[in-house]
C-alpha cells in the first residue's frame, strides 16, 4: 500500500481534472501533443535536460488511442483503471506495474475519483544510465526485457502482475517519493532504484505478462536457460511447452536474433565471468560448474567472447570486486 501521504497528494484534483469535472468531455491535446498528431510527447512533460519524472493519470476524461515518444510506466496506486493497448484490454489493479515501450498504440478509459495511478515519463536514455549498474546481472533474459522497454524490440507492452512482492512496492513507493519531494542527489537515487526495481522484477518474472503468446513462448525458453543453463536442452524445454521442437526453435531466433544454443552459450559465458570476478575458484571448476567439461573448447570460446583469457579477464576485473571474495 503506497503511504497516505502520497495518496493525499495524488488524490487533490489538477488545473486539468478541475475544467474536466467543470464540463469539459475531451483532452486537452496542446497539454500532450504537437500539432494534430496523436503522439504524446515528452519534450511537454519533461522540464530540459529531464530524464524521468512522474505526473497523476488524469481522471475523468477517457484517452483516445495515442503513443508515446518517450517509455511510459503506469502505476496503480489504488483502485483500476482500463487500458487497451494494441488492441488488448487490460484492467490495472492496485499494486500493478504497466510498462509501454515507445510507439505502444494505447487507449485509456475514464478512471473514477478514487482510481488513482502515476504515470513515469521516462526518456530512453535513462535506461541507458542504469544499465551499468546492473553490471554481472547481464543476461539474455535482462536483454530481452530492456529491448522490449527501448522499443528494439516487436514486444510494447509488459504487465507485472506484482501487488504482493514487498520489495517491488517499497521499491516503486521511493520512487515516487523522491519524485514528488524535494530530496538530496535524487538523480543518483532515480538511478540506483531503478536499477533494483529492474532486478527485483527480472528476478519475478513470474509476475509479467506480455501482450503475445509467441513472446510468452520466448520468455518461458528465456526462464529456462537462466536455471538450466548447465544442463537443460531444447529438447526438454519444447516437450515441457508442448511445442514442436523445430518451431520453437524457429521462434527463438526469430525473436531474439539468437539460437538457442548461443543463447545458452551466452549465459554460460556471462555467469563465467562473474565468478570469475566475484569467487576466487579455479577457472577449470568455474568451467565444470557452468557446464563445459571440454576445457579447451571452454577456452576457445571464452577468448571469443572476451578478447582474452579467463585468467588475464579475472586479473583485469578482480580488483572491482575484491569485497566479495571468499577469504
Amino acid at each position: 500500500m503506497v503511504n497516505e501521504r502520497i495518496i493525499g497528494q495524488l488524490s487533490v484534483l489538477t488545473e486539468e481534472e478541475k475544467k474536466i469535472r467543470a464540463g469539459r468531455d475531451v483532452i486537452n491535446r496542446d497539454l500532450y501533443m504537437d500539432g494534430s498528431h496523436d503522439v504524446i510527447t515528452g519534450d511537454k512533460l519533461l522540464a530540459p535536460g529531464k530524464l524521468i519524472t512522474v505526473r497523476p493519470h488524469t481522471r475523468f476524461i477517457r484517452f483516445p488511442k495515442h503513443t508515446h515518444d518517450y517509455v511510459e510506466m503506469v502505476y496503480m496506486c489504488s483502485g483500476t483503471t482500463t487500458h487497451v493497448v494494441n488492441g488488448t484490454r487490460i484492467v490495472l489493479e492496485q499494486g500493478d506495474l504497466l510498462m509501454l515501450a515507445q510507439n505502444a498504440e494505447q487507449e485509456i478509459e475514464p478512471a473514477g475519483e478514487n482510481d488513482l495511478a502515476v504515470n513515469f515519463i521516462v526518456r530512453p536514455a535513462f535506461f541507458s544510465d542504469v544499465l551499468p549498474y546492473l553490471g554481472e546481472q547481464d543476461t539474455p533474459l535482462r536483454r530481452f526485457l530492456v529491448d522490449c522497454l527501448c522499443g528494439q524490440s516487436e514486444t510494447r507492452c509488459l504487465l507485472f502482475r506484482v501487488s504482493d512482492l514487498l520489495p517491488v512496492q517499497n521499491l516503486i513507493e521511493n520512487l515516487l517519493y523522491t519524485l514528488l519531494e524535494p530530496v538530496e542527489n535524487r538523480r543518483e537515487i532515480h538511478r540506483m532504484t531503478m536499477a533494483l526495481l529492474f532486478l527485483q522484477l527480472v528476478n519475478h518474472t513470474e509476475t509479467l505478462r506480455l501482450d503475445t503468446s509467441e513472446q510468452s513462448a520466448v520468455l518461458s525458453v528465456l526462464r529456462y536457460i537462466e536455471s538450466s543453463y548447465r544442463d537443460g536442452s531444447l529438447g526438454e524445454i519444447a516437450r515441457q511447452m508442448h511445442y514442436e521442437l523445430h518451431f520453437l526453435s524457429r521462434l527463438i531466433r526469430q525473436k531474439t536474433g539468437s539460437t538457442y544454443t548461443e543463447l545458452v552459450q551466452e549465459k554460460r559465458l556471462l555467469q563465467t565471468a562473474w565468478l570469475l570476478t566475484n569467487t576466487d575458484k579455479n577457472v577449470d571448476e568455474i568451467a565444470r560448474s557452468v557446464g563445459y567439461e571440454n576445457i579447451s573448447y571452454f577456452h576457445r570460446l571464452f577468448r571469443a567472447r572476451f578478447g582474452c583469457s579467463p585468467k588475464t579477464y579475472r586479473s583485469a576485473n578482480q580488483d572491482t570486486f575484491s569485497g566479495n571474495l571468499r577469504p
